[in-house]
Parts: structure tokens; sequence; C-alpha cells
């Protein structure tokens, strides 16, 4: 038997893959007993997709490294949690297991279930914040419901005051007496193999959490500056890059809030409100999810049950390979898998295309992105997919129809974006670099671009579609917004 004061305390990661800004970690601390950091490869909650695999792996490495720098481990079990922690009840004599708030359905309906049944079985279970600015639970309107509509949440959270400080990590973690079993990264097979579609990856990432915040320093050195108006930019560096390190919890939205206000600077108002409304339409999103479990399955507007979408495999791979013949639309699709990511503004005018141009559902599109963005987030990916679709919160109205063309032209005017994710298209002129089926034929062969052989041709003309998705738009009928 173990005495009070020894018995360890089970520390359970989830989406929360740091030492910093760790309310779990924190408390543990302050008990003063032997920690076991755990985590759990569970059946339905964790990475989303194959290329989250890839990220995970990656994180739990440099997590462990971490720990071991503290004088700790990281255990590793698969399975459900209610059988992996009671195993690890036993082994050790832990009597109280901490944990970090998930707010996705499957993470709430597993959290709530297992916290009572650990408290039946006399084993003190407590979860803390801090994966999130808010807890969707206690922010309301002026009537007590929940906000549906993006800009008087915004106003709401502003003047909410600032949030807290973000918690230091800690300078030690007493170990147990006896460390237990642990499986190995390896036995779970998280890396792709043959082939190797994450080669690139890790040119351009560093999984983590001094990844996260070396990428974090960087961007408020250098990619604050013009925020406001520059992240719209494709091929220019004013993008934070931060979306995978907070999806898997590497850093804390309020550490990234604090170093806006403390290490920005000179940087201007806008810049700073900017990158914060971005956290926040993050926000945003798991309040929709928190009181819309459905968010990713079912349109939160009900008017939209009746669109008539089409059913196009061809199209949906052409879409899903960079196949399009619209340069925009398929250097944005080969950026994702080539690096797992996509840039904002891209993934806006691939989503209209794949819903509107196609008229593909937009659940195609969020499972796709769900599978292959090394950031796919429960919460983001299904508002952000309802927001371009018109069926969402606050959506944009379906009939802002994004223009393939005059997008490229507008957001990548020289065309870098697309010459280096579309190398084939490289040779040709800026004036046809977003629309190649314009281009004379002598300006063609120039490049070396034979459309249809090295370059699809468009494989729908936009403007047509357009107006066929204006007319499927006009056909429905019903109840409005849900």
């Amino acid at each position: 038997m173990h005495d009070a004061g020894g018995t360890p305390v089970i520390l359970w990661f989830r989406k929360d893959l740091r030492l910093g800004d760790n309310r779990a970690i924190a408390h543990a601390v302050t008990t003063g007993r032997p920690v076991l950091p755990l985590y759990i490869h569970e059946p339905n909650n964790g990475p989303l997709g194959r290329a989250q695999c890839w990220w995970l792996h990656h994180s739990l490495v440099a997590l462990t490294r971490s720990l071991e720098r503290l004088g700790s481990r990281l255990l590793l079990r698969s399975g459900p949690p209610k059988a992996v922690l009671s195993t690890l009840i036993a082994e050790s004599g832990a009597t109280e297991i901490l944990w970090n708030r998930r707010y996705d359905p499957e993470g709430i309906e597993t959290d709530s279930a297992l916290k009572a049944a650990l408290r039946a079985d006399g084993i003190t279970a407590h979860s803390f914040p801090g994966q999130l600015l808010h807890e969707p639970s206690r922010m309301k309107t002026g009537t007590g419901g929940f906000y549906r509509v993006y800009t008087p949440f915004w106003r709401a959270f502003e003047s909410s005051g600032e949030p807290e400080e973000p918690l230091p990590p800690p300078l030690a973690l007493p170990p147990p007496d006896v460390w237990p079993d642990t499986e190995t990264l390896d036995d779970w097979h998280l890396l792709p193999t043959k082939p190797d579609w994450a080669a690139e990856f890790r040119n351009v990432w560093t999984p983590g959490e001094a990844g996260a915040q070396r990428r974090l320093q960087d961007f408020v050195k250098a990619g604050l500056q013009g925020y406001a108006v520059r992240r719209n930019f494709p091929a220019e560096p004013h993008v934070s890059m931060l979306s995978p390190h907070l999806a898997l919890g590497e850093i804390s939205p309020a550490q990234i809030w604090r170093a806006t206000r403390v290490l920005a600077g000179d940087v201007r108002v806008e810049d700073l409100t900017s990158l914060r409304k971005e956290l926040v339409w993050r926000e945003f999103s798991y309040h929709l999810l928190f009181h819309f479990p459905e968010l990713a399955r079912r349109n939160f507007s009900e008017k939209f049950d009746g669109f008539p979408w089409r059913n196009d495999p061809e199209g949906l791979q052409r879409w899903q390979r960079g196949e399009t013949g619209y340069p925009i639309v398929d250097a944005g699709m080969r950026q994702l898998w080539r690096t797992g990511w996509m840039h904002n503004r891209v993934r806006m005018i691939v989503a209209s295309f794949l819903v509107k141009d196609l008229l593909i559902d937009w659940r195609e599109g969020e499972r796709w992105f769900r599978d292959t963005l090394v950031d796919a987030d429960p919460a983001s990916n299904a508002a952000s997919w309802q927001w371009v679709a018109g069926s969402g919160a606050d959506a944009a109205p379906f009939f802002r129809i994004f223009n393939p063309i005059s997008q490229g032209e507008k957001f990548d005017p020289d065309g870098a974006y697309v010459r280096k994710f579309v190398p084939e298209l490289k040779a040709l002129p800026d004036k046809f670099i977003h629309k190649p089926f314009d281009a004379p034929l002598p300006v063609l062969e120039d490049a070396g671009v034979s459309l249809g052989k090295t370059y699809p041709l468009p494989i729908v003309d936009h403007k047509a579609a357009r107006e066929r998705a204006l007319a499927a738009f006009r056909g429905l009928a019903g109840p409005s917004a849900g």
C-alpha cells in the first residue's frame, strides 16, 4: 500500500502538449506528490486525421524530452481512457487525476462520463481551463442564449477584460519511486511510411512547445507589423502559422495574446486587433461547437438542408489533387498536400470553388481538410466551411462567390505563390499566370505550357458555374437559420 503523502497524481495530457501555462501541471506541483505524466492514444479522441498524426508523433517526442529535463517521463498507453486509467490507478496507487478541459463533443462526452465514474470509485478528478480564452458554458448573450453572430461575440469578448496572465512552466516534477510500464510511440504507427507523403513537412514545421514559442517570437518580430492588410497575400510572411501548435495545445491562446501585448512594441493597433480577432474567431468557433455539437455534420441553417448538392467524384478528386485548371485553387490544394497547411485567404478561395463552382457539399471539403491539415481543429474547420458555404452562423451570404481569377490577381499579383506550388506555370507572364486559358498560343508555347497536357484546362467555366450556383440557391425554400 502507498501512504497518502506518497501516492502519485496522474497528470493526463490531451490537447495541451506544453509545460507552460498549463493549469493541470501547476496544480500537480502544488500537491507536493509524485507526478505520473500520461498520454492516452484514445480510439475516439485525439488527432483528427493522418496529417495531424504526423504532428502528434513529433509533439509527443518533444514533450517527452521536456519532461525528462525536469526529471520526469511521459507514459504512453492506448485504449479507452477509463480502462487505461483504472489499470494505472491499480498499478500506482494514485488517488487523483488532473487534466485540462476539452470542448469538442466527443471530448466533453468522454470526460463527463469519466469524471462521474472515477468519483464513484473514490478517485479525485480535477479539470482545468486552458485550451480557450473563454468558457463556452459561461459566456451568454443578454437574453441568456449563445452567440450566433461574430461581431457581438467579439464585442462581448473585448469588453470582458484581458485574459489571465499565462502561468510559467514548472521547475521540476517529482518522479514516483517506481515508473509503470509504457508503450512506445513506434507502437502507434502515427507516421506515414510507404509512401512518406509527409516528407516535406519537416522542412516547414517544428512540432512541440519550443517550436511554437520560436514561431511566435519570429512572427511578432517579422510578421505582425502590417498583418491587418498583408496577411491576405499568400506569398508574403505576414502569417503566424501558429494554428497547428494551437490545435494540439503546444501553445495557449493566452500566451499568444500576452505576446501581442508585451513583445509587440510599436506595432500598429489595427495589426494587433486583426491578430486578436483571428484568435477570437477560434473562440467563436468553439462557442458554436459547444452549443451546436453537430457543426461538422449538419447545416447550422436548416434552410440549406434541401440544397441540391451534386455528386461529382471526379470533380472532388480534381479539386483534392490541385488539378482544377484554376492556378490559385491548384496552388492552395498542392500547398496543403505538400506542407499540411494552407494560407487562410486561399482556404476561402478553394472552399468557395468546391462549394459554389462545383456545387459539392461543404462536408466533403471539411472531411478532406480534417485529414490533410496539420492544424485540423474540430471547431474552426467546421465553422469556417459552413461560413463559406453560407449555411453557418454569421455566414458569408451564399451569393458571395469568390472569382478564382480576380482573387489570384488581387492577392498574388506577381504570381509568386502560384509559381511556387504550380511550377509548370512558372514561365508564364504575370498577365496570364492566373488565367493560362486566356493566354495566346505563342505565349503558352514560350512558357512551355500545353493546356490539357502539362496543365489542365478548367474543369468548369467560372461564369457559368456562378450562374448555376445562384440558380440553385434561389430554388431553396424553407425555414430560416436555426
